[in-house]
């Protein structure tokens, strides 16, 4: 009987303190995520990427070329076609080693942007975007954009 106590006694100290390890997990990975969208977003600062990108970066947008540099080269553009790009972040979730992250990203396009000519349009979208962490950087990427409601703001189609 004091075995099977003991036995039980420490699976729940074992189950307390993965919890707790699980639950340090979840803080840091949204702490590295705030801290990426403060560099990278926010200030626009590209020179950063590779302090929170992995450089063999696993891109599944199809219009991002893969790695870090993919990152940069499309952010780049992006930003350089918006002046005004903004995101607003408005729900963070982690779970293990992924990042769950709700937001809107609105601007106006000033210059030609994925084939897009700059039209001085406003626009406004919301998007979900996904990362899974890897040794304290971003390791992987996936998004679900409200593409139809940019590419309508933007003209391309009514």
């Amino acid at each position: 009987m004091k075995a099977i106590k003991a036995t039980l006694l420490m699976a729940g100290l074992l189950f307390i303190m993965g919890g707790t390890a699980m639950a340090k997990e979840k803080d840091v990975n949204k702490a590295l995520l705030g801290r990426f969208a403060e560099a990278v977003f926010v200030k626009k600062d590209l020179s950063e990427v590779e302090r929170y990108v992995r450089a063999d970066y696993i891109q599944h947008n199809p219009l991002v070329r893969q790695g870090s540099a993919g990152f940069k080269e499309f952010f780049a553009a992006w930003f350089a076609a918006v002046p005004d790009w903004n995101y607003t972040l408005k729900k963070i979730v982690a779970e293990g080693d992924e990042v769950w992250v709700y937001g809107t990203y609105s601007g106006t396009l000033e210059k030609e942007w994925l084939g897009i000519p700059g039209t001085g349009q406003k626009y406004s979208f919301d998007a979900v975007d996904i990362f899974r962490v890897q040794d304290g950087k971003l390791a992987e990427h996936w998004d679900v954009m409200d593409i139809y409601g940019l590419f309508r703001q933007l003209g391309v189609i009514k």
